[in-house]
């Protein structure tokens, strides 16, 4: 009975999204935005398993770089789902991330049933899906591991893709044992396994008993296993957060699950305990939900809603006799004029125009911004911060100006910096501030010095968000000049 089982939602939050700049960046990527609709895309991958009939769901377990470990909490503290983070000190793939999953999973021996999603998908049939999750746990169920394959429209050079075999079982219509996985193809390859009709894309999700996985990596990578559960045992608590040993987790071999073992299980043909591998069998279920990856601007043109010439216009933007176009504001108005097939995208600190055929190669871009030490690869202007956030709003030789603001309650780190000193201004709000031996509160209109090789804190003791503007001032202006003495978020 599937209402016995136990399934533990498992969503990997690892991918930057590089093709999706200037929206994405490394230290803000795409899973962490709202793409379709109000929820990021992360959100929406938790709240599409809400309601799965006759299943019993844990709260959702997240797999994460540290960099993004306050925004995902915030995330999920505002869909009132509070759940388990687990960080990686570094990225070692989905495998490593899967290990650390189960681990965290069965650590109270109820060896739940993983249903294991990218942070970054979308789908837009949420009854199609869940009717598919549910096949999959009681396959899960049985010692199976489950991945969904997703019925391909076009012939897509983007993706791998998964051959389905033999019916795994008479009862378990329309699960296919795996026959094999085959690298993205190329054009004419791909058209021929459109035709042939046993090809599926290769989704990324997966569904298994915990248990089930710890044994397929113990028959397949048992360095990678050994090396997860010696970082698991030395994992310790930080808040929302479970951060596991570092030194062990960065001497992890880095792989991939398909690698690792899906395709390992294919290669076997789904025998079940055979002296030598002790594999489980692979099984495919096709899937059609709406399923996209979002890798890329055109991608997200296709599912976007569109206008009667094709058009998709978010935030301020204008368009005049345009065609297939998308445009995407985030502030200042755009205007297009008799232009068809391109992709606009604005952010406060950035304009990006490519061509949809093209837009595989904004990740170039990226590449020459990272090469050239621009933050515009990796950082937005405004960055957010577990206490609020800050937004460059001027720079220039040896000064530069920010606007800060603080939460109720929020905390800065006690820090000093070698090599600028600060002029704080309040707008609006409270704020406390620690100057070296001093303690002190500034109202609205106040403002105070804080010399360069100062101890310094600032904090919101009120109730309403603290805003400031921040003059700095000094022959070096980099957010790494900070030495932390102090700090409530563990940094």
């Amino acid at each position: 009975m599937l209402s016995a089982m136990l399934i533990q939602p498992v969503v990997l939050s690892g991918g930057s999204g590089t093709r999706l700049w200037p929206l994405s960046r490394e230290k803000y990527p795409k899973q962490l935005l709202p793409l379709i609709g109000s929820d990021s895309l992360l959100q929406a991958t938790v709240r599409r398993v809400e309601g799965i009939a006759d299943c019993e769901l844990a709260p959702p377990l997240v797999v994460c770089n540290e960099d993004y470990r306050f925004v995902i909490a915030e995330q999920l503290r505002l869909m009132g789902k509070p759940g388990s983070i687990v960080l990686e000190p570094i990225g070692r793939n989905t495998a490593p991330a899967l290990t650390l999953a189960a681990l965290a999973a069965n650590q109270n021996a109820t060896d739940p049933i993983l249903l294991v999603m990218p942070a970054d998908h979308v789908i837009t049939d949420l009854a199609a899906f869940q009717n598919a999750v549910r096949q999959g746990a009681a396959l899960a169920d049985e010692g199976a591991v489950v991945t969904f394959g997703i019925t391909p429209a076009t012939p897509e050079t983007g993706y791998g893709y998964i051959q389905s075999g033999a019916a795994y079982a008479a009862q378990s219509e329309p699960a296919r044992l795996i026959a094999r996985f085959v690298e993205k193809p190329d054009l004419a390859t791909a058209q021929a396994y459109l035709r042939e009709g046993s090809y599926l894309w290769n989704s990324g999700l997966f569904m298994l008993r915990a248990s089930v996985w710890l044994s397929a990596m113990a028959a397949c990578r048992p360095d990678i296993l050994v090396a997860c559960q010696s970082a698991w045992a030395l994992r310790s608590t930080d808040g929302d957060f479970v951060r596991v040993g570092k030194d062990a987790f960065a001497a992890c071999p880095s792989d991939s699950i398909d690698y690792a073992v899906m395709e390992r299980l294919a290669q076997h043909k789904g025998r079940v305990g055979d002296a030598t591998t002790a594999l489980p069998p692979g099984v495919v279920i096709p899937l059609s939900a709406g399923w996209s990856d979002i890798g890329a601007w055109d991608a997200l043109w296709q599912v976007l809603p569109k206008d009667a010439s094709g058009n998709v216009a978010t935030g301020d933007v204008m368009l005049q006799d345009c065609h297939d176009t998308l445009a995407l504001s985030a502030g200042r108005l755009i205007a297009c004029v008799g232009v068809s097939d391109l992709v606009v995208v604005e952010t406060a600190d950035a304009i990006l125009v490519v061509h949809k055929d093209c837009t595989q190669d904004v990740k170039k871009i990226v590449d020459r911004l990272k090469k050239k030490g621009r933050s515009e690869g990796s950082l937005h202007r405004k960055v957010l911060r577990p206490w609020g956030s800050y937004d460059g709003v001027d720079a220039g030789e040896r000064f530069q100006v920010k606007r800060i603001v603080v939460k109720p309650g929020g905390i800065l780190s006690l820090q000093m910096h070698h090599h600028r000193a600060e002029h704080w201004i309040v707008v609006s709000g409270t704020a406390k501030i620690t100057r070296g031996d001093e303690t002190f509160l500034l109202s609205e209109n106040e403002s105070t010095y804080i010399p360069l090789g100062t101890k310094h804190r600032l904090e919101n003791p009120g109730c309403v968000p603290l805003e400031m503007i921040e003059v700095q001032s000094g022959a070096y202006l980099g957010e790494d000049d900070i030495i932390r003495f102090e700090d409530a978020y563990g940094r």
